[in-house]
């Protein structure tokens, strides 16, 4: 057996004549999505995979193709003959524009058994000539592969060996995303060795040295990783003894390491290449010089196998000794390296001969954090998700590390100034956390966070704008925005559109085992952030689900100080170690929040029905008078009087008067995040438990959420959950929500987000959003057609939209970030669809 080893992200090229069996081949290592076929892609230009002419035409829209996979991180196999110098170049080139590995597999079988197959396809009309000549361009291919740019070539050699073969699809050697840290990454050390010792026992490493007392290697008790920028050597007054020390610390597994521009050019040097000692290598050879000659081979060695840049923490987190901007990132190529050797420069050069580099980080909007050094600051600045802990220690200044995931940063100062730098250590101007740009939200946006991607269309992105920047609270405590909520199933139970048997069955085919339900409050939702001390900005915000002050001022300052004063009375602040707390609330009743549209659009209809209906039976009780067979039309307006007064009831049940908060009540059902901390990953037993505290510590304010926890393979529980749902929306409930008991950020076996929660609505509740007679057997049936898909699929977007948004919170990622979150949560509102759902 022969195994062919493909990086997971490669343009992959067949190279073989016709009938050596590339198709067969492809199709039994790769998915059919990613194999790209110059046959298929002939048909789709020209109808016909046989016309020739059409393969300028066909293989422009293969490139095209092998870019946009390319583009999204697929491997993408082109089945081609690839027998021309021309056609593999185009190939090599898309792999190059997309910084990816270009391979070559090469099937070679006898000439004879090619023509027996070719001759055997009836779509296949050349001759054997043809034949002879592609086999002469095969045999030349075999030294020109290398030559041409594809770094690994395979070549398998009659049937017995390609029938043998397998592939085995390898990690980029840059791809370390099961490393998860926690890590602790470490600016220039530019040999300060010293100074490396003292930050490495400050973050809680300890120090093993050998019999001469050199530091050789340390470990961390709490098990965390360091990460090692690059530039260890060069100006400092101990290059050899901090790569002792980091290289034993690779060795052991304590420590990664990437590449400075300074170790590629000591590994020049050491090389024999012509390289000048400027910029501290003079130092460093100095110093090498006095070493075992057997330890500097192995300084070549540890450099020379120095990978550009890592991508660690499922992709959360990329270390480069430059930085790399998003589209590097998990890339293999010559200018990704360069990128994260040098960076880029503008082509000029500053009053001290320096060159000028472009300030990447100021555009940069990926979702992982990129730390990085090579340029020193006196300060280390979060720019746009990215930091620089190059604090120049050999330069007088400070050697810094920073604490992934905690982003805490941590410093020792250096002893003195090892070498005088060429220009002055200068903050660089950064974009302060606070300030928001119009183009971080406007235009089509492609939003990539942690739990997913989402493009956001130009005309959703300037509705939201419309709504936030003219209504919304101060963006800085607009941290949160809730999900629409998805319908359960459509019902199949005589009469109900909805029914709890639906929303139980959704959950169990997500292979979700325990549930909660809800009681469905009708009121409206209301979003709380409160301060455990009032402030000069009124101590919080209370908001609606689109971001808008919910009453204005005075009644939310009134209402934040009785959420305050009873998180206080129940003791959470302490509790839970915050000074702040998030909740998701709803407010009641409806009418507090939504009178003016219940007067206008249901008061409206329902007084309306009640007026016509009862003229309408009138004026057919006199037609019945004198004989007119109107016995049918009037059994169905009597029908229609009990629908209307039916739709009035109950809207009518949500209606109460209210005197400033007098007569309004909050029902808390979850405590989404605090001060650095979120709380979705606690179950709701946890959340409601918190939400009948502080209704104990309030009872006139805030309103308790009955709910029943169903394990859903208790048949017993699933009826008495039914039953307590029938209850409810016969004494005028809305209905319930069920949600998986794990919690807001469940997910499913497979490991997918789950819905975080199904509505289930009761029977005459429905009358207000589908009309009065909607239960007539006509309409119900063709409600029960109504398409579900768009609306959940849209919860789905908006929830993990929001986790996001609470995860940036709690971390204090900048804000423009967590802001463009949030604000497409409030786009994905623009979505058409179905508002009723």
């Amino acid at each position: 057996m022969t195994v062919l080893d493909i990086p997971e992200l490669a343009l992959v090229a067949l190279v073989g004549v016709s009938g050596s069996g590339k198709s067969t081949f492809a199709a039994r290592h790769f998915a059919p999505s990613q194999v790209l076929a110059s046959d298929a892609f002939r048909a789709m230009v020209a109808d016909d995979e046989n016309d020739q002419s059409a393969s300028a035409d066909a293989f422009a829209a293969l490139h095209h193709v092998a870019g946009v996979r390319l583009r999204r991180g697929r491997l993408t196999v082109v089945d081609a003959t690839n027998l021309q110098p021309h056609a593999r170049a185009g190939l090599v080139r898309v792999a190059r524009e997309h910084d990816v590995l270009p391979v070559a597999i090469v099937l070679d079988v006898p000439e004879a058994l090619a023509w027996e197959r070719t001759a055997a396809r009836a779509d296949r009309t050349h001759g054997r000539q043809v034949l002879a000549r592609m086999q002469r361009d095969l045999r030349r291919s075999y030294g020109q592969l290398d030559r041409e740019g594809f770094r690994r070539v395979h070549v398998l050699r009659g049937v017995e060996e390609i029938d043998a073969a397998r592939i085995r699809l390898d990690k980029l050697f840059n791809d370390r995303r099961e490393l998860t840290g926690p890590f602790d990454i470490v600016g220039d050390v530019h040999g300060c060795r010293a100074e490396l010792e003292a930050l490495l026992v400050r973050l809680g490493f300890v120090l093993h040295r050998d019999d001469a007392g050199r530091p050789v290697d340390a470990a961390h008790p709490a098990g965390r990783t360091a990460v090692f920028v690059g530039d260890l050597v060069d100006r400092g007054p101990d290059s050899p003894g901090v790569l002792r020390l980091v290289m034993g610390m690779v060795a052991a597994g304590h420590a990664i390491c990437v590449p400075g521009n300074h170790e590629q050019k000591l590994l020049r040097r050491l090389r024999g290449r012509d390289v000048r000692l400027t910029h501290g290598l003079a130092e460093t050879m100095a110093q090498l010089d006095a070493e075992d000659p057997a330890f500097v081979a192995e300084v070549a060695t540890f450099v020379d196998g120095l990978v550009s840049h890592f991508v660690l923490d499922g992709g959360r987190l990329v270390v480069a000794h430059a930085g790399l901007k998003e589209a590097y990132h998990g890339r293999a190529s010559g200018r990704v390296r360069s990128f994260a050797l040098y960076g880029e420069t503008t082509g000029e050069t500053d009053e001290y001969g320096l060159p000028v580099r472009y300030p990447w980080a100021r555009d940069y909007r990926g979702a992982a954090t990129v730390v990085y050094g090579h340029t020193p600051t006196p300060v280390p600045e979060w720019v746009n998700n990215t930091i620089c802990v190059d604090t120049g220690c050999v330069f007088g200044g400070k050697l810094t590390a920073l604490r992934y995931p905690e982003r805490e940063l941590v410093s020792v100062d250096a002893q003195r100034e090892w070498y005088a730098p060429a220009r002055p250590l200068v903050t660089p101007p950064t974009r302060p956390d606070t300030v928001l740009d119009l183009a971080d939200v406007t235009g089509r946006r492609h939003l990539e966070h942690a739990y997913g991607t989402l493009t956001v269309p130009a005309e959703n992105a300037a509705a939201a704008l419309e709504v936030m920047s003219r209504f919304a609270v101060d963006p800085g405590r607009l941290v949160w925005l809730p999900p629409t909520m998805a319908p359960c199933s459509t019902s199949t139970v005589e009469g109900f559109l909805e029914h709890p048997a639906q929303a139980f069955a959704d959950y169990r085919a997500a292979g979700v085992e325990r549930v909660v339900c809800e009681e469905k409050h009708m009121g409206s939702r209301a979003v709380v952030l409160v301060e455990r001390e009032p402030g000069p900005f009124g101590g919080g915000v209370v908001h609606t689900r689109t971001g808008r002050p919910f009453f204005g001022p005075p009644l939310d300052g009134e209402l934040l100080e009785r959420v305050r004063a009873a998180v206080g009375t129940a003791g959470l602040w302490d509790e839970l170690g915050t000074d702040r707390l998030l909740l998701d609330c709803e407010l009641l009743p409806w009418s507090a929040k939504a009178d003016g549209l219940i007067r206008e659009q249901y008061a409206g209809v329902g007084a309306a029905g009640r007026a016509v209906v009862p003229a309408a039976l009138d004026a057919l009780d006199a037609a019945a008078a004198r004989g007119l067979p109107v016995d049918a039309l009037r059994e169905r307006m009597t029908a229609r009087r009990a629908e209307i007064e039916g739709y009035s009831a109950a809207y009518r049940a949500y209606v109460a008067p209210v005197e400033g908060l007098r007569g309004v009540t909050l029902a808390p059902f979850a405590v989404l995040a605090g001060a650095k901390v979120t709380f979705t990953d606690r179950d709701h037993g946890w959340h409601l438990a918190l939400a009948d505290r502080l209704c104990a510590a309030d009872p006139e304010f805030f309103t308790p959420t009955r709910r029943q926890v169903v394990e859903l393979a208790d048949a017993s529980a699933v009826a008495a959950a039914t039953d307590w749902w029938s209850t409810l929306t016969a004494a005028g409930g809305e209905g319930m929500v069920v949600k998986p008991y794990a919690g807001p950020a469940a997910r499913s076996a497979r490991g997918s987000l789950l819905q975080p929660g199904i509505k289930c609505r009761g029977r005459e509740y429905l009358r207000i959003i589908y009309g009065p007679g909607y239960t007539d057997p006509a309409q119900l049936a063709a409600l029960r057609r109504r398409s579900l898909g768009r609306k959940r699929g849209l919860a789905l977007r908006e929830h993990a939209l929001g986790l996001a948004a609470l995860d940036g919170y709690a971390a204090d990622v900048p804000l423009w970030r967590r802001h463009a979150l949030v604000f497409a949560i409030l786009a994905c509102e623009s979505e058409p669809v179905d508002p009723r759902l």
